[in-house]
């Protein structure tokens, strides 16, 4: 993870577009780190990332038990209006992809709304599964390219977007991605977020599995909370536990101590 603040990581990226630079922001939440855990492969994908930043308040509270604290949350739900805010100053298109059909539509109109000088190049809501296939991939990888973005929103889920944008990212090199979930839903209002104060409270996740229980019942009840409760309890125990130093040599001729 990347000590970074949301502000942080928004300098970061603009002094990157400036310069010509392009780069990928991984966020992950308790349900991505349990799977980049349980796969080397999907930890290569996140751990390759130009910027890591937690999207979940235990991760932010097992890194303080750790001793290396993070300065705050930082959401894609949150970056996609604070990124669009120096996109629309400095005039770098930006595209939405993902979400159901007419969510991007959607998305875009809100935050076009609330910054009219923004520029979308560019909406994508492509059909499930379009990317198990060479030529669906194929295809909105010429859209996107095709558009030219500079900031280029991805909510297909983890770890989907994040394959889709390690392949765009060799085309659009002076872009910058944001694999960012349900942000693009967020914005469109197609999926209510949660009051502030639950999202400062670690309970943004109870909020969700109230609002779509059906699709999010067995994710956060019987694979995410018992894995967030291992993390925290092991981060505890590693902060306590000091390091073993290594033994010291025994003098030559003399016999170790019993």
């Amino acid at each position: 993870m990347d000590a970074l603040s949301e502000s942080q990581v928004v300098a970061r990226v603009v002094a990157g577009l400036a310069a010509g630079r392009g780069g990928r922001i991984v966020t992950p939440n308790v349900d991505i780190c349990r799977s980049a855990a349980a796969d080397p492969a999907l930890r290569d994908l996140v751990n390759s990332a130009d910027l890591v930043v937690a999207d979940g308040m235990p991760l932010v509270w097992a890194a303080r038990l750790l001793g290396t604290p993070l300065p705050e949350r930082v959401t894609g739900a949150d970056l996609i209006w604070s990124l669009s805010g120096p996109a629309a100053e400095h005039g770098w298109p930006v595209y939405l992809l993902g979400g159901p059909p007419g969510v991007a539509v959607s998305a875009a109109r809100a935050l076009v709304r609330r910054l009219p000088r923004l520029r979308v190049c560019g909406v994508e809501s492509p059909p499930y599964a379009f990317d198990r296939t060479a030529a669906g991939r194929a295809r909105v990888l010429r859209r996107v390219v095709a558009a030219r973005p500079r900031i280029v929103f991805v909510g297909l889920g983890f770890p989907r977007q994040d394959r889709l944008v390690s392949l765009l990212r060799e085309r659009l090199p002076d872009a910058w991605f944001v694999g960012c979930g349900a942000a693009i839903a967020f914005a469109a209002g197609a999926v209510p977020r949660a009051p502030g104060w639950m999202r400062t409270a670690g309970l943004e996740w109870t909020f969700r599995l109230l609002t779509e229980p059906g699709r999010l019942a067995r994710r956060y009840l019987v694979d995410d909370l018992p894995f967030a409760a291992r993390l925290l309890a092991g981060s505890l125990l590693a902060r306590r536990t000091p390091a073993s130093a290594p033994a010291a040599p025994s003098p030559a001729g003399s016999s170790p101590a019993a």
